[in-house]
């Protein structure tokens, strides 16, 4: 591998860096507007919530979430394991909430966050593939 091809993987390393402490930036405010605000506010947003229990534990999810994105980036050549992970729950979100608009109920919020989270997930794959991370064989 010549010069040219490690600085290029190396910027993509850290392009996946920062956009991995985004990712774990926004879970952390959506679990915590989740957590925090009270229903007649989500409900502004077309939700019908009358207890906080469901959209705490959704918070809490979020705040999880953002957790194993900071690991991912601290252990990001070690364990590619994580990054994975994080890659497959962008597209697993985006599947979901698609899924709720489509067939049970269309909500527009869920379209952006499906929007969003599919958006985060392909650039997060399209940095993982550049930065050579994809071929790093202490996964698994």
């Amino acid at each position: 591998m010549d010069s040219s091809t490690i600085s290029y993987r190396q910027r993509m390393l850290r392009f996946l860096i920062l956009f991995l402490w985004l990712v774990a930036l926004h879970s952390f405010i959506v679990g915590l507007f989740l957590m925090l605000f009270p229903p007649s506010l989500l409900n502004r947003f077309g939700f019908e919530v009358t207890e906080k229990f469901f959209p705490t534990q959704a918070g809490v999810f979020h705040l999880v979430m953002a957790v194993i994105y900071v690991f991912a980036i601290r252990r990001i050549k070690r364990c590619v394991d994580l990054v994975q992970l994080s890659i497959f729950i962008k597209f697993l979100a985006a599947i979901f909430l698609f899924s709720y608009y489509f067939f049970i109920e269309s909500i527009g919020l869920v379209i952006l966050s499906g929007a969003g989270d599919l958006l985060m997930g392909i650039i997060l794959l399209i940095l993982f593939i550049r930065s050579g991370l994809s071929q790093n064989n202490n996964a698994g």
